[in-house]
């Protein structure tokens, strides 16, 4: 196989970064990025992990491309290189965000907490108290997220882990059993 002697498209372009160029990194960015961020998602398994790996990247190309050497290699492989190791030291490093479902998590246990401190600072001497306790957890669970957290049937099923029909039927029975304690 014959190597073309012409400089490709991305060396030109980076060695027009390398002068200062902005229109040469944009044409780099409007040519690779989407393949870019593909590489980087599967290292960092995000897509907005991903994008802010090809954004650093972007920046490193930008304020690195006079060490670009075409004889060591393609600009195509610089490029990639540059993006895989920053997705690798992202990780390394471990600045990462927060998964949505690590945020959710954190959020449920505040809340958990808040609805079971509105249990414990009922009166100790009041019946509402008294016929709470005495009901068994998950029915007390399920009727202070309820009427304490604001919890829709569905979203107290989905945090007990329990089907909907179940949750509806532990609420109703639970607040059955507080009336006639109440009463």
């Amino acid at each position: 196989m014959l190597m073309s002697s012409r400089p490709d498209e991305l060396d030109v372009a980076l060695t027009a970064c390398a002068s200062g160029d902005r229109a040469a990194l944009r044409l780099i960015f409007d040519r690779e990025a989407g393949r870019l961020v593909a590489i980087a998602e599967r290292i960092v398994r995000r897509r907005e992990l991903a994008e802010e790996v090809v954004q650093e990247a972007f920046i490193r190309i930008w304020t690195h491309a006079h060490q670009y050497a075409p004889e060591r290699g393609s600009a195509r492989g610089w490029i990639y290189a540059i993006v895989r190791n920053r997705a690798i030291n992202m990780l390394r490093d471990g600045r990462r965000e927060h998964t949505v479902e690590e945020v959710e998590t954190l959020r449920e246990t505040e809340q958990a907490d808040e609805i079971m401190a509105a249990w414990h600072r009922l009166d100790r001497e009041s019946r509402l108290r008294d016929c709470l306790g005495a009901l068994d957890e998950t029915k007390r669970h399920g009727i202070l997220m309820a009427y304490v957290g604001g919890y829709s049937h569905g979203e107290i099923a989905g945090r007990l882990r329990i089907p909907l029909g179940t949750a509806k039927s532990w609420i109703r029975r639970g607040l059955s059993a507080l009336r006639e304690c109440m009463a």
